[in-house]
């Protein structure tokens, strides 16, 4: 995952361009033959909803000149020091006419912004303070952003891994941001890992992996996909690699089945962990459960967005984040959808009375094990809540039972017909 992280990292970014085929091409070249995306290319001027497909970004180079003809800002040096998505400029002019277009962090001398103009044609640098200082008032500076705004295409991807049913586990995470480690980085490479780890599995639900620019992209993918989907339970993945514990965000309708499922996850592990309330403010949850759509969709996050303060900078590098937290998100991932694969209603065959088990050979399947006692109860909780509904999350949590006995209980009853599938 480390050596994933470094190819990613320098690559310029932007909501369509280059940098997001590049950081697909890079995408698939870590899947192997685990999985293949599929890629989108939706044209420029294309109408997305409420939005409209912008015309596409390109940048060669981007400087800021002295004097003496030494590069003072360079975009070779960091990619954030343009302001994303600026206009074409190459003129001469003084630093006093050049400060309007400057923008730094007063706060934190040596870091650089990360700045953007997606919707508004203007042009500007993003740099250190300690920069903006040196710059001569009256000294004149040659100022170049070789770029260009034309009519091209948005890139987007997803992958589907089929399973039993056509319902759908989806998610999605963002990847329009340029060397942002946390922001950005983090969430691509969660979900890299968890599509090769999924796609080694048998799978009951079908599960859906978007790698989306933010908001347009997003949107443009309801737009063009609205038909496609069939999304039972959804997550967007973002921020996860710094070293603050664990963030849900509720989806729109707050007790969604991935929402109370998310929860259980997060209390069973022990671990700290905090809850947020749906808020239409965000990453492209916000989209997903907008109220046309009311996607049951939540957020996984750690420290959440602007609460620290390397966000948006050049802070938020390699060094901000590490695989390990990464890794430790990717296993929440991955026992979430396990308990989602597993978690269904059911009804109980033999409601009258107690069915015999021992007959059946439950209680010989059960074994010496420590967990026998455990399994014991756990089968009779099973078939006393299965009445078509309760499902096995509702009656892990009112057990107390831990939900990996209450699903092999679910198990065994399925395999002896005392119990049939509801949802």
């Amino acid at each position: 995952m480390d050596g994933f992280l470094a190819r990613l990292f320098p690559v310029l970014r932007s909501i369509t361009g280059p940098g997001v085929r590049e950081t697909l091409r890079l995408i698939q070249d870590e899947l192997a033959d685990d999985a293949r995306l599929n890629v989108y290319a939706v044209p420029s001027g294309t109408q997305v909803l409420d939005w409209t497909v912008p015309d596409e970004w390109y940048l060669t180079d981007a400087f800021i000149k002295d004097a003496s003809g030494e590069r003072v800002v360079d975009v070779q040096a960091n990619n954030l020091h343009v302001l994303n998505y600026s206009a074409p400029v190459h003129a001469r002019m003084t630093g006093e006419d050049l400060l309007p277009h400057l923008h730094a962090l007063p706060e934190h001398p040596e870091w650089i912004p990360y700045r953007t103009s997606y919707y508004k044609k203007t042009w500007g640098f993003c740099v250190t303070q300690t920069q903006k200082e040196h710059l001569d008032a009256k000294q004149t500076y040659e100022v170049m952003i070789d770029s260009r705004l034309e009519p091209g295409v948005l890139n987007y991807a997803d992958v589907v891994l089929p399973g039993q049913t056509h319902e759908e586990i989806f998610f999605s995470t963002h990847i329009c941001h340029p060397s942002m480690a946390n922001d950005n980085l983090s969430g691509v490479a969660l979900m890299t890992y968890l599509i090769k780890a999924l796609a080694k599995q048998d799978r009951y639900y079908t599960y859906r992996f978007a790698f989306v620019p933010g908001t347009i992209g997003a949107i443009t993918y309801l737009a063009q996909h609205e038909q496609d989907l069939n999304i039972k339970h959804g997550l967007v993945i973002t921020g996860v690699g710094d070293s603050g514990a664990l963030h849900y965000k509720q989806s729109r309708q707050q007790n969604a089945i991935i929402d109370q499922t998310a929860q259980y996850v997060l209390e069973q592990r022990s671990k700290p962990y905090k809850l947020l309330p749906w808020e239409p403010y965000g990453y492209d949850e916000r989209q997903y459960c907008s109220p046309g759509f009311n996607l049951p969709v939540g957020r996984l996050s750690r420290t959440p967005y602007a609460q620290y303060p390397e966000y948006h900078t050049s802070a938020d590098n390699l060094d901000f984040i590490s695989s390990a937290a990464i890794q430790e998100a990717l296993e929440f991932c991955l026992e979430l959808t396990q308990t989602l694969e597993a978690n269904g209603v059911f009804l109980n065959t033999s409601p009258k009375g107690e069915p015999q088990l021992g007959r059946r050979g439950l209680y010989d399947d059960l074994g010496g094990s420590n967990d026998a006692k455990t399994l014991q109860l756990a089968l009779l909780w099973v078939l006393n809540l299965s009445d078509g509904e309760h499902s096995l999350l509702h009656i892990a949590q009112q057990s107390g039972i831990a939900f990996k006995h209450i699903a092999k209980a679910q198990r065994l009853l399925l395999e002896r017909n005392l119990l049939v599938k509801v949802t």
